[in-house]
């Protein structure tokens, strides 16, 4: 069953010298339960998606077209007022990126946690502080830490902190931005499996933004990969992964090192994301694919499934069945 569908959302940001097309015709389905990671290089629209759907963006960023549907209620056409308070943070929530950044430094962490659930949530303001002294516990922090200021927690007590309060209304959806950015390896496997149990125990569905494919293998279900404000391909996370088909997929599957390979150079797609204010006409890619051909720089590919069901692809060189080229980078 449908969870969130998103239909052709487009967000821009109004700038002196233009619109930047962070988010251009993005459209996918989550599924009850399922996870959906969203992978691409920086400024691909990956963090502009997750904002724009929680309706959290600053003031030169509009939403031009599009839909999401979470349930049977249009998120884009609500009055901000029923949306702040039926929506986020009580339907819709989110992990912000940098768990520093997100917590209020001169609040105690356990009073921020309560204030989420006083601001959506008809309870006593003891009933408040008995539910964040289970969250944290919940997330594995000790209930006696409630009082204890964020400067008083480690990285990775922090981060699952900032989860127990995106947690605090029960949420149907959650929205998780690198969640693991700045964490070493050690915190950084505690919190994805925090998460990941999380996941199972409330069954939650999820959005996991990350440059990290390695994260999103581990705890997502489907995968969208990003490039310059659009999907270029978008699958079971495993079919996609293992058997991409978009010359950026490869580039990006062939940036990660195999542990498992003999030692290589760690291989890099050249050049850079294009700037938004002007993007490149056709497919969006090909000026730094080396695949590349007229038709690429003329006619924009369509996202249509190609070989395995539900693996879709934008690129003119992916036949119906799903046959491409193997695309090496220098």
């Amino acid at each position: 069953m449908a969870q969130l569908v998103v239909e052709n959302l487009k967000m821009y940001y109004h700038t002196r010298n233009g619109q930047v097309r962070a988010v251009d015709d993005i459209s996918f389905t989550l599924e009850a339960g399922r996870a959906l990671g969203v992978v691409g290089e920086s400024g691909c629209g990956k963090s502009s998606l997750g904002l724009t759907l929680l309706r959290l963006l600053p003031s030169n960023g509009r939403v031009v077209g599009g839909s999401v549907r979470l349930g049977s209620d249009e998120l884009m056409a609500m009055e901000e007022e029923a949306f702040r308070k039926g929506v986020r943070w009580k339907r819709l929530a989110m992990v912000f990126q940098g768990a520093m950044n997100a917590l209020n430094p001169v609040l105690t962490v356990g009073s921020q946690i309560a204030e989420a659930i006083l601001a959506h949530e008809k309870a006593t303001k003891e009933e408040a502080v008995e539910r964040a002294k289970k969250l944290l516990e919940m997330v594995g922090i000790n209930p006696a830490r409630y009082s204890h200021y964020p400067h008083e927690f480690s990285g990775g007590m922090k981060q699952r902190a900032v989860i127990a309060m995106a947690l605090a209304c029960n949420p149907e959806v959650v929205i998780a931005d690198e969640p693991t950015t700045a964490l070493d390896v050690m915190v950084q496997a505690q919190v994805l499996k925090a998460i990941s149990d999380l996941r199972q125990r409330l069954g939650l569905s999820m959005i996991l933004v990350s440059h990290d494919l390695s994260v999103v293998a581990q705890t997502c279900d489907d995968v969208a990969v990003m490039y310059a404000g659009k999907i270029v391909e978008y699958g079971p996370v495993e079919e996609v992964l293992v058997n991409p088909k978009h010359p950026y997929t490869q580039g990006l599957t062939q940036a990660f090192p195999d542990i498992r390979a003999e030692r290589a150079p760690i291989v890099s797609i050249p050049g850079t994301p294009p700037n938004l204010l002007s993007p490149p006409s056709g497919c969006r890619f090909h000026p730094r694919c080396p695949l590349a051909d007229a038709r690429c720089a003329a006619e924009e590919p369509v996202l249509e499934e190609k070989g395995a069901p539900g693996h879709r692809v934008a690129c003119h060189y992916v036949s119906k069945s799903g046959e491409v080229a193997e695309v090496k980078f220098a």
